[in-house]
């Protein structure tokens, strides 16, 4: 059976005291990885071609460090390999390579991270069940790995173990790679899709595969994708907060209360105020503004997290969850980014991937443990800053209410990375973002030691 995952993820933060913690999530098959806020990684669960990064093929019920890497800001999972990508631009893979999806010119397995080739300038990453894919600064997307279905995107359905690029794309600002094919969304809220079609996945309206990016039809407005792994889920996150999803539907996940698929988008039955969407391989993921989270679709292993083991066809909410930023989900395991910087996980947990030093499956969220290295400072704890934000969603503009001359705005992308910083005005500040590309940001602002965080949407 075809397997896989694969997320977008989109992060809002609240105030907090300072924890050593997890800055970033993604779920392979069967194991699970995270960066760190020192910009290392750590990574659980299945590793027999030795896709936890750590030098052995033994697998971990516990995190432990991915070897040799430091100053990471994005990482993702795939079938049984393992892609990061570093602050310089430049991307490192492990794990199985049958199919040259480590991109390093060879098709040798590999337990340590070592360097994709010939790449720089990548911005996003994301992987599939046997390969991979960058967008690089230019907006253009590459990909390596296997390519029978034309999961590459270059017009051809040979495999390549070095990039190659993604046939007439342009002004590309993000990725989703599911099992066998990917999705890429243009700047102008499009979104593009190729490889295998058989349950529909491209939403092109037929069920035939493509070896070129093709434009799925009837989307406008989408600001973030995601790509299941099982038997091919897509997923689009509207600007309005609403999720489209279409492909593979036979245990519910595409939420729409029945079990058909669909080669079209459809909207997800009973969600709003969306923030972030993942996939698994065969259930569909979504954190609501309020921090909560809600799944749909196969819930053998306890992946949909509401305490039973019933799948699922319309989005139920995960149990005891709350203050959540993103999602990953795995072939069936799911896992949770919290605002304080711990990560909890639920579903199966036969190698570890739950990350609780145990291998018991659970269907309700549990903390990994032991992630990420213990409390490192604690800063004295004030009162969150009352502020309001306005308009939010918004296009280039936005205004802070409440801000003090002494006080300082800063904006940070999804990954945490600082992208600008402005010293605030008494009462209103205006704050001009319009050179950033449209997706989620977080605006910090600050006066002395209180700290309160804003989750921002730039359309």
């Amino acid at each position: 059976m075809k397997k896989l995952f694969i997320a977008i993820v989109a992060i809002v933060t609240m105030a907090q005291p300072h924890f050593s913690h997890s800055q970033n999530i993604a779920a392979g098959a069967g194991h699970s990885l995270s960066i760190c806020d020192d910009g290392t990684a750590m990574a659980w669960g299945w590793n027999f071609y030795g896709a936890l990064g750590n030098g052995t093929v033994t697998a971990s019920n516990m995190p432990v460090p991915v070897s040799t890497l430091a100053g990471l800001t994005d990482i993702v999972g795939g079938g049984y390999h393992s892609l990061a990508l570093k602050d310089d631009g430049t991307a490192y893979a492990w794990g199985h390579n049958g199919d040259g999806q480590l991109g390093n010119g060879t098709n040798t397995d590999s337990t340590m991270p070592v360097p994709v080739s010939n790449l720089t300038g990548i911005t996003a990453i994301g992987v599939g069940g046997y390969h991979s894919h960058v967008l690089k600064d230019d907006g253009t997307v590459w990909g390596w790995g296997r390519n029978y279905f034309g999961q590459l995107g270059d017009g051809s359905n040979a495999d390549s173990n070095t990039p190659v690029q993604a046939s007439s794309l342009t002004g590309i600002i993000a990725i989703a790679s599911g099992g066998f094919h990917c999705l890429a969304l243009k700047s102008d809220g499009t979104v593009w899709a190729w490889g295998e079609n058989y349950y529909g996945e491209l939403g092109n309206g037929t069920n035939t595969n493509s070896n070129i990016p093709m434009q799925v039809v009837g989307l406008s407005g989408v600001i973030a994708i995601a790509a299941g792994g099982g038997l091919g889920l897509s997923l689009a996150l509207l600007t309005d907060g609403t999720v489209m999803a279409w492909g593979s539907n036979y245990y519910g996940e595409l939420g729409i209360g029945t079990n058909t698929n669909s080669n079209v988008p459809v909207q997800v039955s009973f969600l709003a105020d969306v923030m972030a969407i993942a996939a698994g391989s065969f259930h569909s993921l979504a954190v609501k503004n309020d921090g909560t989270a809600w799944a749909c679709g196969l819930n053998t292993y306890g992946q949909l997290g509401n305490g039973t083991n019933t799948d699922s066809n319309v989005p139920v909410q995960v149990s005891n969850l709350s203050g959540v930023l993103s999602l990953a989900g795995g072939n069936n395991h799911t896992l949770a980014l919290k605002t304080d910087g711990t990560v909890d996980a639920w579903g199966s947990n036969y190698d570890g991937q739950l990350g609780t030093g145990t291998n018991t499956a659970s269907n309700v969220p549990v903390q990994v443990t032991g992630l990420c290295g213990m409390v490192i400072r604690v800063h004295e704890i004030t009162p969150p800053l009352s502020i309001s934000v306005f308009p939010n969603p918004f296009e280039n503009e936005f205004t802070i209410n409440g801000t003090n001359e002494k006080g300082e705005a800063r904006i940070f992308d999804i990954t945490g990375k600082e992208m600008m910083g402005q010293k605030t005005l008494n009462n209103e500040t205006k704050i001009n973002i319009d050179v950033l590309t449209p997706g989620f940001y977080t605006l910090e602002y600050r006066e002395g030691h209180s700290i309160t965080e804003v989750k921002l949407v730039k359309l």
